[in-house]
């Protein structure tokens, strides 16, 4: 998918939300996690790149902010988004 797919998908609503997403990949596993706004947030949209954190892992994320508890995900392998609601 290209940045501006992933962008309308978001549109400002999905980022650091309740609401997580489904990420379906060309080449792996669903992965089902929220995408978060760090300070690389623009540097790796430029790229492609996307951090999320593993829906088992969001609480943790809620009361840490570690970003260290994200992966980074490239854009271009992505084959579709949805919400879990």
């Amino acid at each position: 998918m290209t940045v501006e797919q992933i962008e309308r998908f978001l549109d400002g609503k999905l980022i650091d939300s309740d609401n997580p997403a489904k990420v379906f990949f060309k080449t792996r596993s669903t992965f089902e996690g929220m995408f978060i706004q760090a300070p690389d947030y623009l540097e790796l949209k430029k790229k492609n790149f996307w951090r999320l954190v593993a829906a088992s892992r969001t609480e943790e994320y809620r009361r840490s902010k570690d970003i260290n508890l994200s992966r980074i995900f490239n854009g271009s392998e992505f084959t579709k988004l949805a919400t879990t609601n």
